[in-house]
């Protein structure tokens, strides 16, 4: 087995730094889709309780076999024809069907990563390494957890993650972006709640990312969510269903899509008058 030190000799430590954190979760909160600032924010509150995680991952048995083989999972994420060759209900199968619908690819969050570390050196070493197993395997914590990408379930499933390996940086956009959500509607519905429900869940179930992936793909789904002690987030189905009661889109709460089908609706008219 190659040897690989846990933190690569030339690593400086930026330290703690909140205003940085914020200052990037503004531009986050401006752009949901600009990932690249979760890296930043990641970054900014990183603390020591990260790497520990990364030497007990390293410690076990798959840990040991990625610190051999170094696999690079977008490749297999991405393989998309491959992962339809699973059987229907699959882990893999779900996850692609969720990456086509959204357009989405692993190698997308990389190049977003690529783009937070443009002006940064890379390491050898397994705090690297474990950061970019946590990277590519995010989509499938929305598979194995139920959370969409919708506002409340990405910070939900940043609470789950959060549990899973403690990070303040997730658990500040979690919350950060919970209460950017509560802004809008009071205590009409229970967001709060619904992401500290994140966080049990996280905390009772098997870690995700330490589990052999390919071997995680071709379970059927349930049977994954079972084994792993993933339990339902009944109280973020609860706000779904709360929100679409009252015509809210849960996927759409600052309204664009409403506003985008008017401006569509409109052009005929508008070219008429032209």
């Amino acid at each position: 087995m190659t040897t690989l030190p846990l933190s690569h000799p030339d690593r400086t430590d930026a330290g703690f730094r909140p205003l940085k954190a914020l200052h990037h979760f503004r531009k986050l909160i401006a752009d949901k889709e600009d990932t690249e600032q979760v890296f930043h924010i990641i970054d900014a509150l990183r603390d020591k309780r990260f790497g520990r995680s990364v030497e007990k991952f390293f410690a076990t048995t798959e840990g040991k076999k990625i610190l051999a083989e170094r696999p690079y999972l977008p490749a297999m994420l991405d393989d998309h024809d491959a992962l339809r060759r699973l059987p229907e209900g699959s882990v893999g199968r779900v996850y692609v069907d969720f990456m086509e619908r959204e357009g989405l690819t692993a190698q997308g969050l990389v190049d977003e990563s690529l783009k937070f570390r443009r002006d940064k050196p890379s390491y050898d070493d397994m705090l690297e390494l474990y950061g970019n197993r946590l990277r590519d395997t995010h989509d499938l914590f929305h598979i194995l957890t139920g959370y969409g990408r919708d506002a409340l379930g990405e910070q939900c499933v940043l609470a789950f993650s959060y549990s899973q390996t403690p990070s303040w940086g997730t658990l500040f956009i979690a919350w950060a972006g919970a209460r950017e959500i509560r802004k809008g509607f009071g205590r009409r519905y229970p967001i709060y709640a619904a992401v500290r429900e994140g966080q049990r869940i996280g905390r009772a179930a098997q870690q995700i990312a330490h589990q052999d992936i390919r071997a995680l793909l071709a379970e059927p789904l349930d049977a994954a969510r079972a084994r792993l002690g993933i339990a339902e987030p009944t109280v973020y189905k609860q706000v779904h269903a709360m929100m679409r009661a009252e015509g809210i889109d849960p996927y759409d709460l600052l309204g664009t899509k409403a506003a985008e089908a008017a401006a569509a609706a409109a052009q005929p008219e508008l070219a008429k008058a032209a």
